[in-house]
């Protein structure tokens, strides 16, 4: 029952969202995102050392907002995210890997503060790897690369949760965490290898959000 977490969320968002779709505290938010990575990674056994990573492309998100009241809200929608991490291999010196993945993300969401101003969110976000991508570096020169489509080396979604700040005129700060194991531990390679089965690496950020439209319209436009 892997696929669970997913029908959960999309079952939430239309009793949620759904009924109340046309209301004028419906509305949706349209921009985009500039992450600020790192990990908590072990690779072979070995504590390694992460690097920041930042990603401001592609990185693109659709947010359906529903306004209880002027004090209270839900978030949800969708998002094509870039994120990774950068980390040394302690048990190869001078080994650099650089790893991302595109994700499609279903967030689910409470708002609390005032709506049209500053406001503090919460909430979990459902993501599904959809192309992985790695470069290894060696003594500063990149030797191998590579990218998969549904790569069997991630698992099929990742759990994470999420905390922020709204601003006004539409911009966020949000801090998010993967609940988990970036990598597929029962992975394989073509020589029958658990490559990953003493790797954990859990990826956490920083991120900037900028919400360009409200509805059709601009966001930042002046009001008359």
């Amino acid at each position: 029952m892997k696929h669970t977490p997913f029908f959960a969320v999309v079952i939430i968002l239309v009793a949620l969202v759904g009924p109340a779709y046309g209301q004028k505290n419906v509305y949706t938010t349209t921009g985009g995102e500039w992450i600020f990575s790192e990990a908590s990674a072990t690779l072979g056994g070995s504590e390694a050392n992460s690097i920041l990573r930042f990603s401001p492309v592609f990185n693109f998100q659709s947010q359906v907002h529903r306004d209880f009241n002027d004090h209270a809200g839900l978030m949800t929608g969708i998002a094509l995210r870039n994120v990774g991490f950068i980390v040394d291999d302690p048990n190869n010196a001078n080994t650099r890997y650089k790893v991302r993945s595109y994700n499609i993300g279903i967030p689910i969401g409470l708002k609390l503060g005032k709506m049209d101003g500053r406001y503090f969110f919460g909430g979990y976000e459902l993501e599904i790897p959809i192309n992985y991508k790695q470069k290894t570096f060696v003594d500063e020169k990149k030797t191998d690369k590579f990218d998969v489509w549904f790569s069997s080396r991630q698992p099929s979604i990742y759990n994470t949760v999420f905390v922020g700040m709204g601003l006004p005129e539409g911009m966020q700060i949000k801090f998010k965490y993967y609940l988990d194991n970036w990598f597929n531990q029962s992975y394989k390679d073509s020589n029958g290898n658990a490559i990953y089965a003493n790797t954990k690496v859990n990826v956490f950020y920083l991120s900037l959000t900028f919400q360009i439209l409200k509805g059709t319209s601009f966001y930042y436009k002046h009001k008359d």
